[in-house]
């Protein structure tokens, strides 16, 4: 398999799993305006439907695997490699935003099935740090995007 040929296996493998996770990130930026004035009952009932989520994990791993790819593999090529270097920004970013503000809301409350005396302050966090790694995602998915249309052949 040639190098050109490996980069585009790269390039598609970190569009797919950004799609993927972009996913994930804008049900979480959409349900916000709903699920944020919720009473505390109610917040703690919906957030039962994230059970499960972190199996999608994998899917960033990937994502971050392919993004290194594609800037090693673009050494020719500087726009793809620039465009390269925004999405692993973008990708960093949003996760600085789950360990520093999301992940402590759920060990905090033990995965949401836990009502600490704190739970608005997490509560607040937990969906705004999700409503700005999607802005990050979807950051990283037009920088992917973007560097796939310039790539030279």
């Amino acid at each position: 398999m040639s190098r050109s040929s490996f980069h585009s296996l790269a390039l598609a493998i970190a569009l797919l799993s950004t799609a993927v996770a972009l996913g994930a990130a804008l049900a979480h930026l959409f349900e916000l305006p709903n699920k944020i004035g919720l009473t505390r009952d109610d917040y703690f009932i919906v957030q039962g439907i994230y059970r499960g989520w972190s199996m999608l994990g994998f899917v960033l791993l990937i994502q971050l695997i392919s993004i290194v790819a594609i800037i090693v593999l673009a050494q020719q090529d500087r726009d793809v490699r620039i465009f390269g270097c925004v999405a692993l920004i973008c990708l960093i970013a949003a996760q600085m935003l789950f360990w520093t503000f999301t992940y402590p809301a759920n060990v905090a409350t033990e995965n949401w099935t836990k009502i600490p005396a704190n739970w608005q302050v997490l509560r607040r966090n937990w969906e705004y740090s999700h409503a700005a790694g999607a802005v990050c995602q979807l950051a990283g998915m037009t920088a992917l995007i973007i560097a796939a249309l310039v790539r030279r052949r």
